[in-house]
């Protein structure tokens, strides 16, 4: 038991350290900063409009495509980093299955681009 919470020592060191890093960041900016904010830093601010109205209002559909789109590439870089970390061990297999799922991808962005989800008129 005891090497066990040796093992992960170091990483309870480094989580104190980051937390004591962040803490005094935060503090520091709330006695050092300007802190008068005024009628217009409080005022909302959402989805690339200023706030007024009803707030049930539609939204334009293209920033739920564009959010989609960024959650989509987004991950495929998080699945390309271990795949050409480990592409000598997967071989031809692993190479051709990566290129199916950014085939798949990439219809799919034609498809978006053809329909002029990312016209911003």
């Amino acid at each position: 038991m005891a090497s066990l919470l040796s093992d992960y020592f170091p990483i309870l060191v480094f989580l104190g350290i980051a937390g004591g890093i962040a803490i005094a960041m935060v503090g520091a900016s709330l006695l050092i900063a300007h802190q008068k904010p005024y009628a217009e830093k409080l005022t909302a601010y959402e989805c690339g409009f200023e706030a007024f109205g009803d707030a049930r209002r539609r939204f334009d559909v293209r920033f739920y495509l564009v959010a989609i789109l960024f959650i989509i590439f987004d991950l495929e870089v998080a699945f390309l980093f271990p795949w050409a970390v480990s592409l000598s061990e997967i071989g031809v297999f692993g190479f051709l299955s990566m290129v199916g799922f950014l085939g798949v991808l990439t219809v799919g962005f034609i498809y978006e681009w053809c329909k002029g989800a990312l016209e911003w008129e």
